[in-house]
């Protein structure tokens, strides 16, 4: 099972799953989505809240994002290179999508300064799929919480690939 914790902005085209939510079962928690828009082009920003992998797709069939989770993260996770038999393992897991609001501040400040970020990366590249992928590519190597001592500091690409070797193999 894992959560997937939208802003009021995308929680109201979702249908939210009724009760109080357990933890992701997830080696990268629980899935954060927020809607932003570059250009005139809507776009979601989705960010693992274990590891702050950022992940960004059109905003088309918003209803439909707690089916097609398992394969956005899953392809994501191919271009990061990760082994298959770990990313089938994570995939597995997210059988059942639990939808909910946000209920970190710190991940909403991450996504906040990552959607300030997504224009300047994707204005090189442009709006089609390596735009995106070229902007979570810059994203995923961006220091995050760097607030905290040396080794506290989230780099979202490597901590996403330590999070998942540690859990599934």
């Amino acid at each position: 099972m894992v959560n997937l914790r939208a802003t009021k902005k995308v929680l109201k085209f979702l249908p939210v799953t009724s009760g109080e939510s357990a933890d992701s079962d997830t080696a990268l928690g629980d899935w954060y989505v927020n809607r932003v828009v570059i250009g005139k082009s809507p776009l979601l920003l989705m960010v693992s809240s274990k590891s702050l992998l950022p992940i960004v797709v059109p905003a088309r069939n918003v209803k439909t994002l707690g089916k097609r989770l398992p394969q956005i993260v899953g392809d994501r996770l191919e271009r990061l290179e990760v082994d298959r038999a770990i990313i089938e393992a994570e995939i597995n897991v997210m059988d059942s999508v639990q939808v909910g609001s946000t209920t970190s501040r710190s991940v909403l400040g991450t996504m906040v300064d990552f959607a300030k970020s997504m224009p300047f990366y994707i204005a090189r590249v442009g709006l089609e799929e390596p735009g995106l992928q070229y902007a979570e590519d810059r994203l995923a190597h961006t220091p995050c919480r760097c607030r905290q001592s040396a080794g506290a500091v989230i780099w979202p690409d490597r901590t996403a690939v330590e999070l998942l070797t540690e859990k599934w193999q």
